[in-house]
């Protein structure tokens, strides 16, 4: 599900929630409710705006960063050989013909 950012014109803050696209929030409550906080001073039905934000992209700058979010890094060493750099410990390191 996506990530959105909300911001309530009345107080001033800006609350990050996620749903999914077919969701539609528009009042200071419902945001609230689904961000699990509470609504403090402001009216429940204070009407909120969706905020334009980029989406977040993942560039890992190592083989370690690589391992963390999920995938494997192969380099190719010989003919058929390809090394798994981003292997833990009881993974095979060589891959193909030895």
């Amino acid at each position: 599900m996506p990530l959105y950012d909300y911001v309530c014109p009345q107080n001033g803050r800006t609350v990050e929630v996620r749903h999914s696209l077919s969701e539609t929030i528009s009042t200071w409550g419902e945001l609230c409710d689904r961000a699990g906080i509470e609504p403090e001073d402001t009216p429940t039905d204070t009407p909120v705006k969706r905020k334009i934000t980029a989406p977040s992209v993942l560039v890992p700058t190592s083989d370690r960063e690589l391992k963390d979010a999920g995938f494997t890094k192969l380099v190719k060493r010989d003919k058929g050989v390809y090394e798994n750099v981003t292997g833990g410990e009881g993974e095979p390191r060589v891959i193909g013909d030895s």
